[in-house]
Parts: structure tokens; C-alpha cells; sequence
């Protein structure tokens, strides 16, 4: 998936590393995205959580409120994506990322 990066994706990138705070980093997504987008990466972050603690699909729809096409999206990043699901989960819990999830 490296190759949709573009100068302008890079400068984002690189933009939120620049952020400090939680506050920081709160404004600019508010500011970045509508509250709905806002809400689906927290919902795919909570999912993406939940498969690495081994819940099943019906658990995950049930709490988290998403379609069993969502999470099956996720769980196929955490398979055979790019990491960046396993690296946020194990900073989150203080997990080693030689750590196996999903």
C-alpha cells in the first residue's frame, strides 16, 4: 500500500509527529475530518484492540457497533497490513511488538 504516498501525504504524516499533546492532536483532527470519520478510525482502533484480545466478530459488532465487513477489513490489516495497527496496540498495553496479534 507504500505507493499511494504523494508529497502531500508525507507532509501529513509528518505533521502529526509534529504534535505534542493530546490537545494538540485532538484540535488538528477535529479540524482535519468530520466527526464521523473521527469516529470510524476510533471505532477501527477499537476493533483492531478487541481481535488482538481474541474477541470474535459477534462480540466486536455487538460493542463496538460496526458491520462484520468492517472487521473483517481490520482483521486483514492486522494479518497482512503494513504493522500499524500492532505497533499503536502495543505501545497502547505495553506490549513488545514482537508480540504476535490479531
Amino acid at each position: 500500500m507504500r505507493n499511494y504516498h504523494t508529497d502531500e501525504m508525507e507532509t501529513l504524516f509528518h505533521g502529526i509527529l509534529l504534535l505534542q499533546t493530546e490537545e494538540e492532536c485532538a484540535a488538528f483532527f477535529e479540524d482535519l475530518c468530520t466527526i464521523t470519520e473521527l469516529q470510524d478510525m476510533a471505532q477501527r482502533l477499537k476493533t483492531a484492540c478487541l481481535l488482538s484480545e481474541g474477541k470474535n466478530y459477534q462480540e466486536i459488532s455487538r460493542e463496538v457497533g460496526i458491520s462484520s465487513t468492517t472487521i473483517s477489513r481490520v482483521s486483514k490489516c492486522l494479518r497482512y497490513g503494513a504493522g500499524g495497527y500492532e505497533t499503536v496496540i502495543a505501545r497502547l498495553f505495553g506490549r513488545e511488538e514482537s508480540d504476535e496479534i490479531g
